[in-house]
């Protein structure tokens, strides 16, 4: 079977467009006729699985909250999953959505035929899935699992948006001032030369950079590229992958900042899964493989193995490191009240208001810093320019 997206008419003029499953053009062209469609064209669709990886996290949420909404109504699993790739915007997700309805047809449940599509569907997904499945609340975990994932979806963005702001300026900076020494600084040095004299140190030292900067510029380019390399390969390592996530932590501006986007993940994440259903050492693996912070993922292996020695998980969590006294404190009283997925929750809301908080002072803190930062590299470098300007006038006076 191949997947075909078509353009046709309805009987009443209006333009349809969309998808569907046949064994080849001309069945494609069959089923199309027979639903009272004049064709205008058809061609097979050729997607490849490793464009799995471009699905949004948008696109999942509005996945997951339809195929509730249907499972809901009573509407069966393929007839709701034909549907869904009918209408899906995105083509890849509805090319994986008809794979996974031929599964389920073939006699997998729906968290199997969901698991053979890893970069869209999550352990964390397939196994609150399955939850769902062996419970008979399978429209109840998707619908609690699209608010897990749209809070996440937010929390994204607000991460992201507290970090463009800054790059973008700082490329700006590093631009403007590459721009200044590669061709206004040499223009300068031609007048400079002409007029004969001392140049003052600093005006010396900026047309040294300036030179420098012109001769090697490519070795400098390739040797920051190789750097990037170095630092990147050094990250994908165990050790250096957790080195880079321990310092993080640390950093002086960023650090609280991603340890509160840690510990509101972390919450969220067990919560939602122990309210599934899913066994608590099972929930932890996938929160530990899930958590995007090996710090936090060494913490939770720690806790895997202390419940599985009859201790509580909180002490494991308090060792880490990562995890602030309120938030052990809080879990602690949740394993001994029974109420652990409701101060998970209670966790997870507090943190991402502090999220809130943390990213609105880091744009206002930031703006000025990079401002000021911005001013003192251009201010210096103009004002090494014109200290010889500045010292021929005072000679002529």
């Amino acid at each position: 079977m191949s997947i075909y997206s078509y353009i046709a008419k309805e009987s009443q003029g209006l333009r349809v467009k969309g998808i569907l499953e046949a064994r080849d053009e001309q069945d494609a062209v069959t089923v199309l006729r027979k639903k009272g469609l004049i064709i205008i064209s058809v061609k097979e669709e050729r997607l490849k699985a490793v464009r799995e990886s471009a699905i949004k996290l948008d696109d999942l949420v509005v996945f997951s909250r339809q195929l509730a909404t249907m499972v809901e109504s009573g509407i069966t699993l393929v007839q709701a999953l034909h549907i869904l790739s009918e209408q899906a915007e995105n083509k890849i997700l509805s090319n994986v959505t008809l794979k996974i309805k031929d599964d389920i047809e073939g006699g997998s449940s729906l968290h199997e035929a969901l698991g053979r599509h890893p970069k869209i569907f999550s352990n964390l997904y397939v196994n609150m899935v399955k939850a769902g499945e062996t419970s008979g609340l399978l429209d109840e975990i998707l619908d609690r699992l699209s608010t897990y994932l749209e809070k996440s979806a937010a929390l994204q963005r607000k991460v992201k948006s507290s970090l463009v702001y800054p790059v973008v300026v700082i490329s700006m900076a590093i631009l403007i001032t590459v721009v200044l020494l590669i061709k206004v600084v040499p223009t300068f040095k031609g007048i400079f030369a002409s007029l004969g004299g001392t140049l003052p140190l600093p005006t010396q030292i900026l047309i040294a950079i300036s030179d420098t900067l012109r001769k090697f510029f490519l070795f400098v380019v390739i040797a920051f590229g190789c750097m990037g390399f170095l630092v990147k390969k050094y990250i994908s390592t165990p050790k250096g992958r957790y080195q880079f996530d321990y310092r993080s932590l640390k950093m002086p501006v960023f650090g609280p900042l991603l340890r509160k986007v840690v510990v509101a993940k972390f919450s969220r994440t067990l919560a939602t899964l122990v309210k599934s259903g899913v066994p608590i050492l099972n929930a932890l693996d996938i929160v530990g493989k899930t958590s995007g912070n090996m710090v936090v993922e060494e913490a939770v292996n720690n806790a895997r193995i202390s419940i599985k020695e009859g201790e509580p998980i909180s002490d494991p969590l308090s060792k880490s490191g990562a995890f602030p006294p309120m938030v052990v404190r809080m879990i602690s009283v949740g394993e001994q009240t029974g109420q652990l997925e409701k101060m998970l929750n209670k966790i997870a809301d507090f943190y991402d208001e502090q999220v809130d908080a943390a990213v609105s002072g880091l744009t206002s803190m930031i703006e000025p810093l990079v401002i000021g930062i911005l001013g003192i590299i251009i201010g210096g470098i103009v004002v090494a320019l014109f200290m010889p300007i500045f010292k021929i006038t005072e000679l002529i006076k």
